[in-house]
C-alpha cells in the first residue's frame, strides 16, 4: 500500500541528495526543481537544466528517480525536463546585446583548419537541442557562412535578404538561427580591401546594430589569427569564452597555442579544444589513417590545462555539405559524425554552465 504520508517536502529532501556533477552543489540548492506533484504513491516534478544541450541529462534523470524511488510507498516516478540557459553576466541596459545569453568565439590560429565548418555545425547541434542559436560572420575578410547555410550561393545569388526596422538590421534567419555576414552585403567577387579600423568598425556595428534578439548562445566565427578582428571583439563585448580550433600536425598545433595565449592574455576565458581533421576511414575498407598525426589537440588541452572538447574526422561530405550550403548535421544526422558534433556541443555547453556558475 502506498504511504499517504509521503510529502513534497519528503521528496525534495531526497532529491537533495543528488548532486550535479559539473556544478558540485545538489539539484535542491541549485534551485533546478520545480513542479513536484505526490499523489497515490506516484511522483512527478521537473529537473530545470542549465542548458538544454546537457550531457549529464540521463544520469540526472537516473539518480533523482533513484532517490525518490528509496522514499517508503512511493511505487512510480515521472520526470519531466526543462532549461533555463544562465548568462554569463548580468545583463545591462548598456551592453551591446543585452538579449544575449552567451558569446562564444571560434577561433584558430592559422586558415585551412575547418573553423567555419565547425562553427556552422556546432550552432546547429546546439540548435536541434531548441537553444536560440545566432551566428555571427565575423571574418571580414574571407566570409564563407552564409554559403555554407545556404543563404547565399557560390554564383552570388541571395536566397534570402537582410533589411533594416526601425533603425535595427533583421538578421537572415535560416535552419533556426540567426545570421550575420558582412557577405549579404558585398556583389560576388568583391575583396574586402579594409585596414584595421574598418574591419573594428564593422565588427561593433554588427553587434551595435543588428537586432539579434533574445539568444541563448550567439557563435561567433572569428578570421585565423591574431589581429584587429580578435582584439576587437575582446575589447567590445564580455565574451563568455572562446573554442580553438586545430588540427593535429605540430604545426598547426604550435599556431593554435598561440590563438590560445592570446586570448588568455586579454582575460577570455578558454573554453576547450576541438580538434579537427583528426583522422580519415576509409569508406572501402574501414581503415583509419592519421594523415596528419593525431591526438595534438588533446595533448595541447593537457599541456595547457584546458578542456579537450573532442575530435572530428576527415570526410568528404563534411566539404561538400558546405560547398552546397545543406550543412551535414542536417543532411547526415544520424551518421557517426553528428553525433561527435552532437557531444562537442554538449561538452561545450557544459563548460559555460560550468563558468557561468563560478
Amino acid at each position: 500500500m502506498p504511504n499517504e504520508n509521503v510529502t513534497e517536502k519528503d521528496v525534495l529532501r531526497a532529491l537533495s541528495q543528488v548532486q550535479d556533477p559539473d556544478l558540485k552543489k545538489d539539484l535542491v540548492a541549485l534551485g533546478m526543481i520545480k513542479d513536484v506533484r505526490v499523489k497515490d504513491g506516484e511522483i512527478s516534478f521537473t529537473i530545470v537544466l542549465t542548458t538544454p544541450a546537457c550531457p549529464l541529462k540521463n544520469k540526472l534523470e537516473n539518480d533523482s528517480r533513484d532517490a525518490v524511488l528509496k522514499l517508503p510507498g512511493v511505487k512510480a516516478v515521472k520526470v519531466k525536463f526543462d532549461s533555463s540557459v544562465v548568462p554569463f553576466k548580468k545583463i545591462s541596459a548598456e551592453d551591446l546585446i543585452p538579449q544575449v545569453k552567451n558569446t562564444i568565439a571560434v577561433a584558430s590560429g592559422k586558415g585551412g583548419v575547418g573553423k567555419s565548418t565547425i562553427s556552422v555545425n556546432l550552432a546547429l547541434a546546439l540548435s536541434d537541442c531548441l537553444a536560440k542559436v545566432g551566428l555571427f560572420d565575423a571574418d571580414i575578410y574571407g566570409p564563407t557562412i552564409p554559403q555554407m547555410l545556404g543563404v547565399k550561393s557560390g554564383n552570388g545569388s541571395v536566397g534570402k535578404e537582410v533589411y533594416a526596422k526601425a533603425g535595427k538590421i533583421i538578421p537572415v534567419e535560416n535552419f533556426n538561427l540567426k545570421i550575420i555576414s558582412i557577405d549579404f552585403f558585398l556583389e560576388e567577387s568583391t575583396p574586402v580591401i579594409w585596414r584595421g579600423p574598418l574591419v573594428a568598425g564593422a565588427i561593433q556595428q554588427f553587434l551595435r546594430d543588428v537586432d539579434w534578439g533574445e539568444l541563448d548562445y550567439m557563435i561567433i566565427d572569428l578570421p585565423p589569427g591574431t589581429g584587429d578582428a580578435q582584439l576587437t571583439l575582446a575589447q567590445t563585448i564580455p565574451l563568455t569564452g572562446v573554442v580553438i580550433v586545430t588540427t593535429p600536425q605540430d604545426v598547426a598545433k604550435k599556431i593554435a597555442v598561440k590563438a590560445l595565449k592570446l586570448f588568455q592574455q586579454l582575460n577570455v576565458p578558454i573554453l576547450g579544444i576541438i580538434e579537427n581533421m583528426s583522422y580519415f576511414v576509409c569508406p572501402h575498407c574501414g581503415k583509419r589513417s592519421d594523415i596528419f598525426n593525431s591526438g595534438g589537440g588533446r595533448k595541447a588541452g593537457q599541456d595547457l590545462g584546458v578542456p579537450f572538447l573532442g575530435e572530428i574526422p576527415l570526410d568528404m561530405n563534411l566539404r561538400v555539405s558546405g560547398d552546397e550550403g545543406e550543412p551535414f548535421l542536417l543532411k547526415f544526422p544520424d551518421s557517426e559524425i553528428s553525433q561527435i558534433f552532437a557531444q562537442i556541443a554538449g561538452n561545450l555547453a557544459r563548460q559555460i554552465s560550468i563558468l557561468s556558475h563560478k
